[in-house]
Order: structure tokens, then C-alpha cells, then sequence
């Protein structure tokens, strides 16, 4: 996530495309969608799409994606998440780029959330 930006409060700001063979999914963002990516080391990539939302690309054994959503009280949104029903996998986390948590939606999927 830009530093530089102002989000708007429950916008996504951010993806993670997850998968095993990072080059092939490398390649394949760059040259069907014309993505920037920039390795950033080994099993990670950051991505800028063209129409300015980044993300990152990362090697995992499964395949997945996960949105990021800038919100403005971290605290108040895994409450909340908590409160409607979701599993906290990870609580409110500084990682010295940002702060975020992750939760599960209903059906499992993992969402990101990110403080503004």
C-alpha cells in the first residue's frame, strides 16, 4: 500500500494473488493484463495495475486471493468481523509497513484489513 495515498474508509486498497510457480503467475498478470511486477525476493512481488491499485504476488502452496481494505479503526473492524461471526486468523499486526489483521468471511475466505 502507497504511504502517499489517502483510502477511502471500507475501499479496497490492496490484493494478494497467492500460488505455487511464482514466475508462471508472474508472466502471466505482466502479459495477459499488462501489470508491473517487481520481484521483491524470493517467493514475493510487488504488483501495480494500470489502474493504480497495487497488491503483491507471493509463492504459496495453494492458490488463493485475498483482498485488502483500508479501514479507519483496525480494533473496532476485528470486533466487529468477530461480533458477525468470522475466525480471526491473524489479530491487529504492525509489520513496520503497516498495521493489518486478517479474518474469514462466511464461507471461509480470507480478507485483509488495513488501517488508515
Amino acid at each position: 500500500m502507497n504511504e502517499d495515498r489517502t483510502h477511502r474508509a471500507n475501499a479496497v486498497v490492496h490484493f494478494d494473488i497467492s500460488g505455487p510457480h511464482e514466475e508462471d503467475l508472474h508472466r502471466f498478470y505482466r502479459d495477459l493484463l499488462g501489470w508491473q511486477v517487481s520481484p521483491q525476493g524470493p517467493g514475493y512481488a510487488l504488483v501495480q495495475t494500470p489502474g493504480g491499485l497495487g497488491g503483491a504476488i507471493s509463492n504459496a502452496p495453494a492458490a488463493s486471493v485475498c483482498m485488502g481494505v483500508a479501514v479507519p479503526d483496525i480494533e473496532q473492524a476485528v470486533a466487529r468481523a468477530s461480533e458477525l461471526g468470522s475466525d480471526v486468523v491473524m489479530p491487529p499486526t504492525d509489520n513496520g509497513w503497516v498495521t493489518k489483521a486478517q479474518v474469514k468471511d462466511p464461507a471461509g475466505n480470507l480478507l485483509t484489513l488495513i488501517q488508515t
